[in-house]
C-alpha cells in the first residue's frame, strides 16, 4: 500500500466520507516469488489493535506486513470510548493530538435510578494530566488516523483485499496462505500476530478457542444525529420511566451524533429490533416526542466475557478481540487491545533486534493474560449488577441504587461499567520488587507511570511521558549518576536537572526524594525504584526487566 494509493484528504473528511474509502488492492511482488517471501512480522487485522502494533514496531525501526482482508474502515461507530491510556499510547505513535481534537472529551459520569439521578462521579478529578480521562470518537475516525500514520511509515506493508486461509505453524515461525483477487499466494512469517477481531479466522484455523460466559441479554445500539443541549457525560439510567425495568446509556460522538445502548432482554429479536420503526419509538421516548433526530446506525449484540488459555502459541501470537473479549460496559474492549500491543511491541522489537531472548516475549502472554482476567472480573461484575437474573439480584440492586442517593458506602457498590483503567502488573517476573518505603501506592512496580507537566531547562513546556526514551528510563530525583551513561539502551533524565518540575507533582505523584530514581520500561510501565539506587542494582533490575537471568538460568 503505496500513500499515493489513499488521498490523505479522504482521511481527514466527515464520517460519510471516512467510511466511503475504499482501499484498493495492489498486487504484491511477493505474489510472483518463486518460494514463500519471508517477513520478521506479519500483522492479520487492520483495526485499531493491528494498526497500532504496527505502528509502534515501526516506529522502532521494523518491516510489518499487515493483511486485512476488508477494503474499508468499520462500518458504523463500534468502539467509540477510548481511555486516557490508549490515548497516551496513541500520543507516542504520532496520532492522538487527532483523535483529541475530533473526540469529545469527558470525565464525568450520573447514575439515575427511575427519573431521578442518584450520584456522578468524576474520572479524573486532578489537573496536570495531558490526555483526558475519555474521549468519545467513532472507530471508524480512530482508524482513518491510524491509516493516515500508517502510509507515513515506509516499513509498514498494508495490504487490502488479502484474506489468509491457512496457518501452518512451524519451529522457526509460520506459512501463511492468503487469497486475493489475482489468486492465492503465501507468506514465511517469523512471528504471526493474529488482530483479527473476536471471531479470529486465525484462531479458528489453529483450532483454538475462547472460553468463558454468554451472557444472556440483548442491548441495542442506536446512534442517532441531533442538536441536543445534554452536557457531555456519560449518562446510565436504571429502570427509568421511558424503558421500565432495563437500562439504557447514553453518550455523546462528534458530529452530532448521540450513541444511545438500550437493554432489550433475552428474548428480544434481534432481527425485529434492528428496523427503524421499532428503534424510533424507544428513542422518542427517551428524547422526547417532538425531537428532531436521525437515524444512523443500528446493531443489536449479545456480548460475552471470553478469552483464550494462552495468548502466545509458539511463534503465533494473538492480541486484542481475538485474545479475549468482554462487555462494552466499561470500555474494555478496544482499549485493552491497544494496550496488549503496546507490551508486545517492545519485546518483539528487542528480540528481533537481539537485545533479548525468546523468553522476554514469553512474558507477553502472562502479562497481558492478567490483564484480561481483570478486564473479565470488572466487565463480569458489571454485566451483573445491570442485568440482575434473579429477583434477589434485582431488589439488592435497587436497594443498593437508593442508598447510593445519600451514602457514599452505596455508591461504591453500584457498577454500571467500571471504566477502564491499565492494568497494574503485579507479581510480574520482570518486576524487581521494593526494597524501600514509597508512599506512592499507585506507583509500585508494575503500574503505568502518571504523567504530569515538566519543563526543559531552556523554557519549553513538556510533558513526562513524552520525555520517556523509546527503551528503558531511569527517572532520576536529582543530578543523574556518572555511571548512568554507560547503562546500555537507558535514557536518564534528571528531575531538576534535565526537566524541571514546576508544579511539583511529578516528585508529589512518585514521592520523588532527593536521591530517588525510577526505572521505566519501554512500555512506561514502573520496573523498579529505589531511594539510592546503586549500578549493579539497576544494572539487575534491568536482566530482570528484559529477562536476561530468565534467559540465563534456562540456557544453564
Amino acid at each position: 500500500m503505496k500513500p499515493q494509493d489513499i488521498p490523505f484528504e479522504a482521511l481527514r473528511g466527515t464520517g460519510p466520507e471516512v467510511q466511503a474509502i475504499e482501499f484498493p488492492y495492489r498486487r504484491s511482488a511477493d505474489q510472483d516469488a518463486a518460494t514463500p517471501a519471508r517477513h520478521p512480522v506479519v500483522v492479520v487485522g487492520a483495526g485499531p489493535a493491528g494498526l497500532s502494533l504496527a505502528i509502534d514496531l515501526a516506529q522502532r525501526g521494523q518491516p510489518v506486513v499487515v493483511l486485512d482482508n476488508d477494503y474499508r474502515l468499520s462500518i458504523g461507530s463500534r468502539a467509540i470510548c477510548f481511555s486516557k491510556r490508549a490515548l497516551e499510547i496513541w500520543d507516542r505513535l504520532g496520532v492522538a493530538p487527532r483523535m483529541v481534537d475530533k473526540g469529545v472529551s469527558w470525565n464525568v459520569g450520573k447514575v439515575f435510578f427511575h427519573d431521578q439521578q442518584v450520584y456522578q462521579f468524576n474520572l479524573l478529578p486532578e489537573d496536570g494530566h495531558l490526555q483526558p480521562a475519555f474521549i468519545n470518537l467513532q472507530q471508524y475516525y480512530a482508524e482513518a488516523y491510524l491509516v493516515e500514520r500508517a502510509l507515513q511509515l515506509p516499513l509498514i506493508d498494508i495490504r487490502w483485499h488479502n484474506k489468509v486461509t491457512a496457518v501452518a505453524p512451524r519451529a522457526e515461525g509460520a506459512l501463511v496462505s492468503i487469497d486475493t483477487p489475482e489468486g492465492a499466494y503465501q507468506l514465511d512469517a517469523d512471528w504471526l500476530v493474529a488482530c483479527d477481531g473476536s471471531r479470529s479466522p486465525v484462531r479458528a484455523m489453529l483450532g483454538l478457542e475462547s472460553k468463558g460466559r454468554i451472557f444472556q441479554d440483548r442491548f441495542l445500539i442506536a446512534d442517532v444525529k441531533m442538536q441536543a443541549d445534554f452536557p457531555t457525560e456519560r449518562w446510565f439510567w436504571f429502570d427509568p420511566p421511558f424503558h421500565p425495568h432495563q437500562s439504557v446509556l447514553l453518550h455523546r460522538q462528534p458530529d452530532n451524533v448521540w450513541r444511545i445502548d438500550f437493554q432489550l432482554g433475552w428474548d428480544a429479536d434481534p432481527e425485529e429490533e434492528k428496523k427503524p420503526e421499532n428503534i424510533l419509538p424507544r428513542v422518542r421516548a427517551l428524547l422526547g416526542h417532538d425531537a428532531q433526530f436521525e437515524l444512523e446506525w443500528a446493531s443489536v449484540y449479545t456480548f460475552a466475557c471470553l478469552r483464550m488459555d494462552r495468548f502466545v502459541h509458539g511463534r503465533v501470537i494473538f492480541a486484542g478481540d481475538s485474545a479475549h473479549g468482554v462487555s462494552p460496559f466499561g470500555a474494555r474492549g478496544a482499549n485493552s487491545g491497544v494496550q496488549d500491543t503496546e507490551n508486545l511491541a517492545w519485546k518483539l522489537d528487542w528480540l528481533l533486534k537481539g537485545r533479548a531472548s525468546e523468553a522476554l516475549l514469553a512474558t507477553y502472554g502472562p502479562e497481558r493474560e492478567y490483564a484480561a482476567d481483570e478486564n473479565i472480573l470488572n466487565s463480569t461484575r458489571a454485566t451483573d449488577f445491570i442485568t440482575p437474573k434473579s429477583e434477589i439480584s434485582r431488589l439488592f440492586r435497587d436497594a443498593t441504587l437508593d442508598l447510593a442517593r445519600e451514602h457514599e458506602f452505596a455508591r461504591r457498590l453500584v457498577n454500571s461499567g467500571r471504566l477502564s483503567v491499565p492494568a497494574t502488573l503485579h507479581g510480574s517476573v520482570l518486576n524487581t520488587p521494593d526494597a524501600d518505603a514509597f508512599a506512592a501506592p499507585r506507583q509500585v512496580p508494575g503500574a503505568v507511570l502518571l504523567d504530569a507537566p515538566v519543563r526543559r531547562p531552556e523554557g519549553q513546556d513538556s510533558w513526562l511521558l513524552r520525555e520517556l526514551g523509546a527503551d528503558f528510563t531511569l527517572l532520576c530525583f536529582g543530578p543523574v549518576p556518572a555511571w548512568a551513561a554507560g547503562l546500555p539502551h537507558v535514557k536518564a533524565i534528571g528531575i531538576g536537572h534535565d526537566l524541571l518540575d514546576p508544579q511539583g507533582l511529578v516528585a508529589q505523584r512518585l514521592d520523588g526524594q532527593a536521591g530517588t530514581a525510577y526505572l521505566i520500561r519501554p512500555d512506561q510501565h514502573v520496573s523498579a525504584r529505589w531511594r539510592a539506587p546503586t549500578e549493579a542494582a539497576v544494572r539487575a533490575a534491568l536482566a530482570t526487566a528484559t529477562a536476561a537471568a530468565t534467559a540465563t538460568a534456562t540456557a544453564a
